[in-house]
């Protein structure tokens, strides 16, 4: 291993892999094969639970401490380092092979500066001390892209935006110029613009460096657009394994062509608009909405909704887009009464909810509903399925408990879940199931006005489209309004009728979805979404 040749960087043959539970072993990965060369990125796609993070983790001798391969060779430069112990292992990580973790934020230490950090590495593999160190580091922070690096790495890891922190990581595994990176999901919490210069820089650095990449992801748009070679896991298993070309075009499996058809920016489709749309009546309004934060102790305020104005006509959906920062979701948090504007008025249907105090307002706000983010963090994990259902009515004081309870299972129903889940609790179902019990919570009060914000960002891409028709049938059947909150365009162009694009507080454009989509006015929706992946400027 003391240089590279003309064999594959990386080849994996016949790996199988198992986790000890409750002294049963479960098979997680089987008998997986594959290689990659110098200067290739070689795509491991599949959803949660189809073995592609536990592959990842075998090749950097990373796996659980109840985890464990059962057969099977990884050959680094031509070396089997499969069986080699934790001490051996430490001689290959960072030095012939670099890791970038899905989470910044939980990779970096928060009680160290940046410097501190990125320069850890360096310390451990080689002999670099003091200021030769500090120069390195700054060098390497300038490499990744990082504005102002002497300023950055004296600053501490909460200082920095998310996309800054996966580029410290970078800077990190590209350190001591690896053989292999492996990134982990490296994109799926950024921004569709920090998503594309990320991508990017792993692109220049298998250029220019001829590096060879394992990019594990669950969105294949990602991997259409930037991997040599893919494949494609379930239950891990090998469902595919051929150029990327070959998949896109010709994929043998019918797990493969569900992921294609699924995700949103292969799809490209424009949501049509529902039958029991009424144009002529705006469900909400937001109008003039100006939200602002002390900062500090002079005075100085920090305006974060800046004259924001949208109406939107009842069955319809309306997308607020922009990245982290824009003030999409203090719009969104307005509109559904958790804030008060510092000026501006919420209506839906025609009333003021900031006219309105005490009882009137409480009662009001049963007709806007929330679904967030996470349904990992937004479900008490303590309660059943039925009572975080039937919750919003025993708050309200509607119905008796047999009534409450017919009404969360035909809800359940509803969200095509099956009745027993209603005994359960959240940490013994998946995803996709408590964001569709979350789903079922949101509507059991029988809102006018639903707002998802990022609702779908969390979730595997068959699973997004499964909660995508969701939403368009529960549109279609009760009348909806959607106020739709995401950084994913992809997404915003399958579901939403309207869009606002927001940068800074302010909207800079909106309109029909597909106006905005196919002739942007505004130089920053242009860049939203020139950054959406697009397979057929894949790069080579």
């Amino acid at each position: 291993m003391t240089g590279k040749t003309r064999s594959p960087v990386l080849q994996v043959k016949g790996l199988s892999v198992s986790y000890l539970r409750d002294h049963e072993a479960t098979q997680a990965v089987d008998d997986i094969s594959f290689s990659i060369d110098q200067g290739q990125l070689l795509a491991l796609v599949g959803e949660s639970g189809s073995g592609k993070t536990t592959v990842a983790q075998s090749v950097i001798g990373l796996l659980p401490g109840n985890g464990r391969i059962d057969s099977g060779e990884i050959l680094l430069n031509g070396v089997d380092i499969s069986r080699w112990n934790w001490r051996r292992l430490q001689t290959v990580r960072g030095r012939r092979i670099g890791l970038v973790p899905q989470d910044p934020a939980a990779s970096l230490n928060p009680v160290r500066t940046i410097g501190a950090n990125l320069g850890e590495v360096l310390r451990i593999h080689t002999r670099v001390r003091g200021s030769e160190l500090r120069r390195q580091v700054v060098e390497l922070l300038a490499r990744v892209g990082i504005d102002d690096p002497e300023r950055r790495a004296r600053q501490y890891p909460h200082e920095l935006s998310g996309g800054m922190r996966q580029r410290v990581l970078i800077a990190s595994a590209i350190a001591l110029r690896p053989d292999l990176i492996i990134a982990d999901e490296p994109t799926s919490a950024l921004d569709v613009t920090v998503q594309k210069v990320i991508l990017d820089l792993l692109d220049d650095l298998r250029r220019e460096y001829g590096t060879a990449i394992l990019f594990v992801t669950h969105d294949l748009a990602i991997a259409a657009e930037r991997s040599t070679e893919v494949v494609v896991l379930r239950d891990g298993r090998v469902q595919e394994h051929a150029s990327t070309a070959e998949v896109l075009s010709n994929p043998r499996t019918e797990y493969a062509r569900t992921l294609l058809r699924d995700a949103p920016a292969l799809a490209g489709r424009a949501a049509p608009l529902p039958p029991a749309a009424d144009l002529a009546a705006i469900a909400l309004r937001a109008d003039s909405l100006v939200q602002t934060f002390a900062l500090g102790r002079k005075r100085d305020e920090f305006r974060a909704v800046d004259d924001v104005s949208f109406a939107v006509p009842a069955g319809t959906t309306h997308a607020l887009v922009g990245e982290s920062g824009s003030g999409k979701t203090t719009s969104a948090r307005i509109v559904v009464g958790f804030r008060r504007p510092t000026s501006g008025r919420v209506e839906i249907d025609g009333i003021d909810l900031a006219s309105l105090r005490g009882e009137a307002l409480r009662q009001a706000r049963r007709t806007v509903q929330l679904v967030y983010q996470n349904p990992y963090g937004s479900l008490d994990p303590r309660r059943s399925v039925e009572e975080i259902v039937t919750e919003p009515l025993r708050n309200f004081g509607l119905g008796d408990r047999r009534s409450r309870l017919a009404k969360a299972g035909d809800l359940i129903e509803r969200v095509a879940l099956p009745a027993s889940v209603l005994g359960r609790r959240p940490h013994e179902l998946s995803g996709g199931q408590r964001q569709r019990v979350a789903i079922a919570r949101a509507l059991v009060l029988e809102p006018r006005v639903v707002v998802f914000d990022e609702a779908v960002s969390a979730l595997d891409v068959t699973v997004q489209a499964q909660v995508l028709r969701l939403l368009e049938d529960l549109q279609r059947d009760l009348g909806l309004t959607y106020l739709f909150v995401s950084h994913d365009l992809s997404v915003v162009r399958h579901i939403a009728h309207t869009v606002s694009v927001m940068r800074r507080g302010r909207v800079v454009e909106e309109g029909p979805t597909e106006s905005v989509f196919g002739t942007p006015v505004h130089e920053y929706t242009r860049t939203l979404i020139d950054a959406i992946p697009r397979p057929s400027e894949r790069v080579s």
